[in-house]
C-alpha cells in the first residue's frame, strides 16, 4: 500500500467503495488522514466500515473544513450528469480527484524518486501497459504496474529509488488527476468510446491529451486523425515527444511495417510472437518500445522480452488448438474498433459475437466481413446484428455463449482452410449475460478447454503433465 501522507491531518470525504474507491480510503488513514466515506451501496458501505472505515452520509455532512472529495473512476463527473456528491463538493468549493492524482502527489512529494510511465488511449492500453512492464521485469528491474489494469495504485508499493511505475490511465481517471505529469506518457489511438460519460469526441479528446500535456516524454500515435491533432500540438508546444505509427514510416519516430518495429536504427520482429500478433499490436509494440529505449533498455533486452511476453487474458488469447483450428478469447473486445483488430488478424473465422450493443454496432467492420466464414450471434445484439449481416455473412442466431462455442468448433472443424478461427471478439459490453468481459473470456475458456482433444498454449500432447 502506498500510504498517502499528503493529506495527513486532514479531512478527506471519499465517494465509491469498490476496489479503488475502498484501497483509496485505506491509503488516505493509513496516511494519518481524516476520512469519512460514503457508497449507493449498501454491500460496500458494510464491507468498509468492516475494513475500519467511517462511513457516513454525505448528503448531511458539513462540508466545511473537507479538503478533497476522492470520487471512485466509475462515479460521473460531468456526464450524464455531475453525481450528487460531485456537485455537494463543487457547492462547497472542494477540489474532486481520484488515486491517480494521489499517487502523483505522493511522488512529488518525494521529489519525483520513481520514474511514472503512464499509458492511455482508446484501444490497446492495457497490452501496451503490460508489454512496458514485462519488458523492464524482464530485465530484473523493480516494476510496480496498475491503475486501469490489475491492481488499484495505492496499492501498489510505496515510491522509492530504482522502483518504476507503470500505469494504465483511463479516461475517467485522468479526469480525476489535474496534476498528472508523467516520466513518459504515452497515448495511443481515439475512437468513438464512454461518450456517454464526456458527452462528445471533443470532451474525450481533451481529457486523453491531458496525459500527454503534462509528459517530460511524449509518445503519441499518429495514425487517426484526432491523436495526429494532439502530436501537432506537442509540436507546436516545444514538448520533447516520439511519433509512431503501425501505418506510416518516420525519418524520425518508430513505426512498424513488414512485421517488425524499427525504432532508432534498430528492427525488431514480431513475427512467431503469437501474443502480439496483429498490425495493431505492432502500434502497441512501438510504443513500448520507444518507452523501454527512453528508460534505457538494450537492443538485446528488448528482444529477449518481446519473445517471452506472454501477452494479456482476454484480448486475443490463444486459450486453445484442435487439429488446424485455432481458438482465440478476445472478449475485452468491446466495441467495434477493438474488434477490427482481432478481425485484420485472421482468415476463415467463426465469429461468436454479440451482447450489449454499443453504439453505432458492427456497421464499421463490413470491410471485415469477407474473412469470416460464419456468425454465432448471442445476447441482446443479436436481431441488430443479425439485420447488419443478412445477406453478407452467413450466420445463426446461437443466443448464449455455449451454443454459440458448439456451432462455431463443429463449422470451424469442417474447413479445408490450413487454419480455421474460432474467436469470440464480441463488439459488445458483457453485461447483458456475464458480469464483466473478465467474466465472458473466462467461461468462454473453460468451455474450450473442456472440449475433448483441445491443446492449450504450449502443450504438444493431450497430457498437460499436471500431476
Amino acid at each position: 500500500m502506498i500510504p498517502v501522507r499528503t493529506f495527513s491531518g486532514k479531512r478527506v470525504a471519499v465517494f465509491g467503495l469498490g476496489g479503488s474507491g475502498l484501497s483509496t480510503a485505506e491509503a488516505l488513514v493509513a496516511g494519518g488522514a481524516d476520512v469519512v466515506a460514503c457508497d449507493d451501496g449498501e454491500v460496500a458501505r458494510a464491507r468498509a466500515a468492516d475494513a475500519g472505515i467511517t462511513v457516513v452520509d454525505l448528503r448531511t455532512l458539513d462540508w466545511t473544513g473537507i479538503e478533497a472529495l476522492l470520487l471512485a473512476p466509475g462515479v460521473p463527473l460531468t456526464h450524464p450528469q455531475p453525481h450528487w456528491s460531485v456537485e455537494l463538493a463543487r457547492d462547497a468549493g472542494v477540489e474532486v480527484i481520484g488515486d491517480i492524482e494521489l499517487l502523483v502527489r505522493e511522488r512529488r512529494a518525494l521529489k519525483d524518486v520513481c520514474p511514472l510511465i503512464a499509458i492511455t488511449g482508446t484501444n490497446g492500453k492495457s497490452t501496451t501497459t503490460a508489454l512496458i512492464a514485462h519488458l523492464l521485469a524482464s530485465t530484473r528491474r523493480d516494476v510496480q504496474m496498475g491503475g486501469n489494469i490489475g491492481r488499484a495504485v495505492l496499492t501498489l508499493d510505496p515510491p522509492a529509488a530504482g522502483r518504476i511505475y507503470v500505469i494504465e490511465c483511463s479516461s475517467f481517471q485522468i479526469d480525476l488527476a489535474p496534476g498528472l505529469d508523467p516520466t513518459v506518457g504515452i497515448h495511443l489511438n481515439l475512437s468513438p468510446d464512454h461518450l456517454d460519460r464526456h458527452g462528445t469526441m471533443a470532451n474525450y479528446a481533451a481529457i486523453k491529451e491531458r496525459l500527454i500535456a503534462g509528459s517530460d516524454l511524449a509518445i503519441i500515435g499518429v495514425d487517426d486523425p484526432l491523436s495526429l491533432a494532439i502530436a501537432e500540438r506537442s509540436e507546436e508546444r516545444g514538448q520533447k515527444h516520439v511519433l509512431i505509427s503501425a501505418k506510416t514510416a518516420f525519418e524520425d519516430g518508430v513505426y512498424f511495417a513488414d512485421g517488425s518495429v524499427h525504432a532508432n536504427g534498430s528492427t525488431f520482429s514480431l513475427d512467431g510472437i503469437g501474443s502480439l500478433r496483429g498490425q495493431h499490436n505492432g502500434q502497441n509494440a512501438c510504443a513500448a518500445i520507444a518507452a523501454v529505449q527512453a528508460m534505457g533498455l538494450s537492443e538485446a533486452d528488448i528482444r529477449e522480452g518481446l519473445a517471452t511476453f506472454p501477452g494479456l487474458p482476454h484480448r486475443m488469447e490463444e486459450v486453445g488448438r484442435l487439429g488446424n483450428m485455432l481458438l482465440i478469447n478476445d472478449s475485452k473486445a468491446t466495441n467495434a474498433d477493438s474488434t477490427a483488430q482481432a478481425l485484420a488478424s485472421f482468415k476463415d473465422i467463426h465469429w461468436i459475437i454479440g451482447g450489449k450493443a454499443k453504439e453505432g454496432g458492427i456497421e464499421p467492420l463490413a470491410g471485415f466481413f469477407p474473412r469470416i466464414a460464419k456468425a454465432y450471434l448471442i445476447g441482446a445484439a443479436a436481431d441488430a446484428f443479425a439485420a447488419t449481416l443478412e445477406g453478407k455473412v452467413p450466420y445463426e442466431r446461437s443466443g448464449t455463449l455455449d451454443v454459440a462455442l458448439a456451432s462455431a468448433t463443429r463449422d470451424a472443424a469442417q474447413s479445408t482452410s490450413r487454419e480455421s478461427v474460432v474467436l469470440l471478439s464480441p463488439a459488445c459490453a458483457s453485461y447483458d449475460q456475464f458480469k464483466s468481459f473478465e467474466d465472458r473470456g473466462d467461461q468462454f475458456r473453460v468451455m474450450v478447454h473442456a472440449i475433448p482433444g483441445v491443446l492449450r498454449r504450449g502443450q504438444t500432447s493431450g497430457n498437460d503433465g499436471a500431476a
